[in-house]
């Protein structure tokens, strides 16, 4: 790094300190090799494929990017929709697929299929016309399905049918001329919200494939306008807000060679959402959703497309998706996790097999003879552990560190890398002791994260990190609120990057704090459940109870005075719209804020993730006026900015220009800071760089800060 950096332009260079460092990592069968993903530096945003021998811990590059003769700058439209939903912000090879035994590889690169012998690295572009999408080998390596423009294909991909350089054989093509309809594809709700990025599956034994049939027709258009572009044709997307049509989804069993297509059959009315499909050597296997999420389904299907429930769960609020869930070992035995006793807990062909004190995170493996899954102690999110279970032994911890674990492999042998409050970064832990390591670069901050436990609102306890100046100022300090605070993501994380930027805005002289109030996950069933029908208000009074958690701490070391005359607050999405509803409903704790990406109405966001909290608005719309902001547009008394990309799908700039409009009619002085081009997330290095000091000197001049730490 060359002199004068500084932490926001080192923050964006590198992709927010994730250039450089190993993943979608995939270990053999024997546990001998594994492959990854990994830029060559820590500002190189191209990614390469690698290998590394467990035993000897030898690395080797198997394929650079650059070398395949690829621009690696154009990608098609599926694909650039696959990445949004992934929020991935690499380039180069950022997904890859192998054979069963690890002895091949396919990705896609700028639109084009190619091929890759693992063992030699030596690499074939197969030769179809147009641009492909998710290319996913057959599990013996023969073949290869993709998608293009909508339709699925099955190519011939034999080493002897390739090493010709001819156009291989078409095995299936198989789509409609219908511009609403795709085969092979996942659609908008499955990849946003249900963790689900695919649409199509080999089978266990490689004749058939499963596949999603999308219609999008019934989904209502929605034109995203870039005005900065107006001799640009708007961008027509098709956006299932909450309380309208979704998109219909079927699954179908097809042969290789299309002889056969079998629709696999199911009570698609009363379980509209397809969840998550698995292909095992017992069948297909998938679960399925109600429209209210409150009851989930698991249905193993026949050759014949029949289906048989081998797995149902209801819930008063909502079924939760919990990741790698449910996985097969049996024609009618399945490991999935249910919601039971206040946790979430490991279920193994009908019975509970983890302690009431652990909650299940995700599962990572499973098959008979074992699974691999992540869980942490329920009251305490802010560790994660490695688990295990086995027929044999039951349930027991692998690793339980004061930190996070990630985690490969299965029960038997696994590669594990450990975050901790105490290193800026980790290497991944091979099984004989050797290691993967990260080239990603160290922060220019040095996190310094006091964690602090009070109890909150409701009587629970309430867990919060507290940021200061590396050296702080003399007199009371500003103060930041530094939130998500909601579904589905944590913050208050025992893992020293995650407190990178909010150590940086500690060091510009505020006491920096972040919570993870009710809603988020982790603390039980009851603390995720405790939004339903009402996104704000537990999650503010939460945020709100931090400050006072906080304060305490302060009064009772000493070590810091904080300034209550001067709080503020910043978020992005959830976090956004949780920075606005402060700054408009508690302006007597809270003096700036600022919102990126917010939503502020609740019935233009999409309907699993909304529904799941809030119902339907025709049934429920008492809901969605208590959540939203915009009724509350004219409280405002409090500086407020806002910040949306107008290229924005996933949260559309509509909820900005929309709270702009109401402040405006009510005469509420605001600012809005548009960015041109820009998604949900922020990748453009000048403008990640430019965002962070923009926020700082906005709370500055809000605030009364001065700038004598730059």
């Amino acid at each position: 790094m060359s002199n004068g950096d500084t932490f926001p332009r080192q923050y964006a260079r590198t992709r927010r300190l994730t250039l450089g460092d190993p993943r979608d990592l995939r270990m053999s069968p024997d546990g001998a090799s594994v492959l990854f993903l990994r830029s060559r530096s820590g500002t190189d945003p191209l990614t390469c494929l690698w290998a590394i021998d467990t035993a000897s811990g030898h690395e080797r590059l198997i394929v650079d990017p650059t070398s395949l003769g690829t621009s690696t700058e154009q990608m098609t439209d599926a694909e650039r929709a696959r990445r949004e939903r992934l929020r991935e912000s690499a380039e180069g090879i950022t997904s890859f697929d192998c054979d069963r035994s690890l002895q091949r590889a396919v990705f896609a690169v700028d639109g084009r299929a190619i091929v890759c012998e693992l063992a030699s690295g030596q690499c074939t572009v197969i030769d179809i016309e147009g641009s492909v999408f998710d290319p996913r080998l057959s599990p013996d390596g023969q073949r290869c399905a993709m998608v293009r423009h909508g339709r699925l294909l099955v190519v011939d991909v034999a080493p002897e049918t390739i090493a010709s350089g001819a156009a291989p054989p078409v095995l299936l093509d198989l789509g409609e001329d219908q511009a609403d309809v795709t085969w092979g594809m996942a659609e908008f709700i499955a990849a946003e919200e249900m963790g689900r990025t695919r649409g199509h599956w080999w089978t266990h034994d490689g004749s058939s494939l499963l596949a999603c049939r999308v219609d999008n027709a019934p989904v209502a258009e929605w034109d995203l306008t870039d005005p900065a572009t107006p001799w640009k044709p708007a961008r027509t997307m098709r956006y299932p807000a909450a309380g309208t049509e979704n998109a219909l989804v079927g699954l179908y069993l097809v042969a290789v060679d299309g002889s056969s297509v079998i629709p696999i059959r199911w009570d698609s009315q009363a379980f509209p959402y397809l969840a998550r499909v698995v292909a095992d050597e017992y069948g297909p296997l998938l679960a399925v959703q109600s429209r209210d999420q409150r009851q989930l389904a698991v249905l193993r299907a026949d050759e014949a497309g029949t289906t048989r429930v081998v797995h149902h769960d209801r819930d008063e609020h909502w079924v939760e998706l919990v990741p790698g869930c449910p996985a097969g070992f049996g024609a009618d035995a399945i490991i999935t996790c249910v919601d039971r006793n206040g946790a979430r807990r490991l279920e193994v062909a009908g019975t509970l097999v983890t302690p009431v004190d652990v909650q299940v995170r995700s599962v990572l493996a499973a098959s008979a003879s074992g699974v691999l899954f992540t869980a942490n102690p329920v009251d305490d999110a802010t560790v994660l552990h490695l688990w295990k279970w086995t027929p044999s032994d039951g349930a027991m911890p692998l690793a339980q560190p004061d930190g996070i674990v990630a985690a490969v492999g299965t029960h038997d042998h696994q590669a594990v890398r450990i975050s901790t409050l105490d290193a800026d970064d980790a290497n991944w832990a091979l099984p004989n002791g050797t290691s993967i390591a990260s080239l990603s670069q160290s922060p220019l901050v040095d996190p310094k994260v006091h964690l602090l436990r009070g109890v909150g609102p409701a009587g629970q306890p309430l867990d919060v990190a507290m940021l200061l100046p590396t050296d702080p100022p003399q007199g009371p300090l500003p103060v930041l609120l530094d939130p998500y605070g909601g579904p589905h993501a944590l913050r208050v994380v025992r893992s020293s990057r995650a407190f990178a930027s909010s150590q940086w805005f500690a060091d510009q002289g505020f006491i920096v704090i972040v919570c993870d109030g009710r809603g988020t996950p982790g603390r039980g069933s009851a603390w995720e459940r405790a939004v339903a029908g009402d996104l704000a208000s537990a999650a503010l009074d939460d945020q709100i109870a931090a400050l006072d958690i906080a304060e305490r701490h302060l009064d009772e070391t000493g070590v810091a005075t904080m300034d209550r005359s001067r709080v503020g607050i910043r978020g992005w999405s959830f976090g956004g719209y949780l920075a606005a509803l402060a700054a408009i409903r508690r302006p007597d704790v809270v003096h700036a804020a600022i919102a990126g990406a917010p939503v502020t109405e609740w019935r233009w966001y999409d309907t699993h993730y909304t529904e799941r909290y809030l119902g339907h608005p025709a049934h429920d719309e008492a809901t969605y006026d208590r959540s939203s902001l915009l009724p509350e547009a004219h409280q405002l008394t409090r500086p407020l900015l806002l910040i949306h990309g107008l290229a924005d799908d996933n949260v559309v700039a509509a909820h900005t220009l929309q709270l702009s409009s109401a402040l405006l009619a009510a005469g509420r002085p605001h600012e809005v800071l548009p960015l041109v081009g820009v998604s949900h997330m922020t990748p453009q290095e000048v403008i990640a760089e430019n965002l962070l000091v923009r926020q700082l000197e906005f709370l500055r001049r809000s605030l009364s800060v001065s700038a004598t730490l730059g």
